[in-house]
C-alpha cells in the first residue's frame, strides 16, 4: 500500500469520526445537517485523492452521485427547518 494513501486515509479518518461526533452530539438538526455535509465532502476527498495518487478516473462517476445526494439532503432539511419555523408563532 502506498505510504502516502496511507497517511490520508489516517488524516481522514480521524476528521470522519469527529464529525460523526458531531452529527451523534449535535444540539439542533442544522449542526447535524452541516456534519453530514462535511462527512460526505470528507468521502468525496478521499475518493478524490485516492483516485489522484493511483493516477486513475473510475471513480468520478461515485464522486458526482455523492455530491448530488449531498446537495438534495441539504435542500431537504433546509425546507423542512423553513416549513417547521413558519408554523411556529
Amino acid at each position: 500500500m502506498n505510504i502516502l494513501l496511507l497517511i490520508v486515509m489516517v488524516v481522514f479518518g480521524i476528521a470522519a469520526i469527529l464529525t460523526i461526533v458531531r452529527i451523534v452530539r449535535g444540539p439542533s438538526i442544522l449542526d447535524r445537517a452541516v456534519a453530514s455535509d462535511v462527512l460526505l465532502t470528507e468521502v468525496m476527498c478521499v475518493l478524490g485523492a485516492e483516485m489522484a495518487i493511483n493516477g486513475h478516473t473510475r471513480t468520478i462517476p461515485v464522486m458526482l452521485i455523492i455530491a448530488a445526494i449531498g446537495v438534495f439532503g441539504s435542500i431537504a432539511v433546509a425546507r423542512f427547518v423553513a416549513r417547521r419555523d413558519n408554523t411556529t408563532p
